[in-house]
């Protein structure tokens, strides 16, 4: 059971490492506005496919659906749900896609930091420490290489991208207790909607059929079919753990960026990548700590079973 969970939580990871390398590759024949829109439709599409499956064999979520006294929070997660993709791609016209992929762990940074400033929450010392390391190699990141000491403009659209997405996951964290798959389908329909909208009035340009089709595919695999494992896994092994399997994929996603574009960093980027990775590790161990009494029961019940 906890081994299984576990490659949930890891497939989860690598599904959702591809969003970065392979949304470059097709920013060759797409707009980021329309590709934000198409990825978010995949996800909607794709997960209302599975809830559909789901309900004709009698799998039930377990959770309650989502009622008119969450509209507020929908509302609120569809419209950062369709600024963040916009944001994030269009980062990723101007930057390469290993930079994005690390610069995607500020999300973490900013969640942490809404959550302090309008949800009351405390922050701990290692968490404190995890968020200025992270901080320091977004920096680095965001270097545009010259002499002179400028942010480059696609990061700080990457950046952008991160607060929003913190704002989302403070929204989304007060629908926990309703069925996920029926969030993701909102999310997907409603922001890829918006999104598409959006494209046409601004007149960003057509997508051919054969490039919409492949870019809703990633969208249901790195984002619908993502979030669906990262689901099972955390119903089977917790939050805390799920979140540890899945802090890798930003790395997972430089690995993929590396490969497919044969593109190597200069001495910055591995700064910035170790710094990272410690105020990645320090994230998770505090996480770990955190949810571990509380969980520990449940944890060995599962074992158990």
């Amino acid at each position: 059971m906890i081994v299984k969970a576990a490659a949930f939580a890891i497939l989860a990871a690598v599904l959702y490492a591809l969003m970065t390398p392979v949304a470059k590759l097709l920013q060759i024949s797409a707009g980021p506005v329309a590709e934000a829109g198409l990825l978010y439709l995949g996800a909607g599409a794709g997960m209302a496919v599975i809830y559909v499956i789901e309900k004709k064999i009698g799998i039930e979520s377990g959770k309650a659906s989502i009622g008119r006294e969450d509209l507020k929070f929908v509302l609120a997660m569809i419209v950062l749900d369709m600024l963040a993709p916009i944001f994030l791609l269009l980062g990723l016209t101007m930057s390469t896609p290993e930079s994005v992929s690390l610069l995607n762990n500020f999300e973490i940074v900013a969640t942490t930091v809404l959550a302090v400033a309008f949800f009351r929450e405390k922050v701990g010392g290692r968490l404190l420490a995890s968020i200025i390391l992270i901080t320091i190699s977004c920096m680095l990141l965001s270097l545009n290489g010259s002499a002179a000491l400028q942010f480059s403009t696609g990061s700080l659209f990457v950046l952008l991208a991160c607060i929003c997405w913190g704002f989302e996951n403070n929204c989304t964290s007060s629908l926990s207790e309703k069925d996920p798959r029926q969030i993701v389908m909102l999310k997907g329909f409603g922001s890829g909607s918006a999104s598409l909208l959006l494209s046409f009035i601004i007149g960003e340009g057509t997508v051919s059929p054969v490039t919409a089709i492949l870019i809703m595919i990633l969208g249901f695999l790195a984002v619908g079919l993502s979030v669906y494992f990262y689901v099972l896994a955390q119903s089977r092994i917790g939050a805390s753990r799920t979140s540890a399997y899945y802090a890798v994929a930003p790395f997972i996603g430089v690995l993929l960026s590396l490969i497919i574009f044969h593109q190597m960093p200069g001495k910055l980027f591995w700064a910035a990548l170790l710094i990272m990775a410690a105020g990645v590790y320090i994230s998770v161990k505090d996480t770990l700590a955190v949810d571990c009494e509380p969980q520990s029961k449940i944890a060995a019940e599962r074992e158990v079973q």
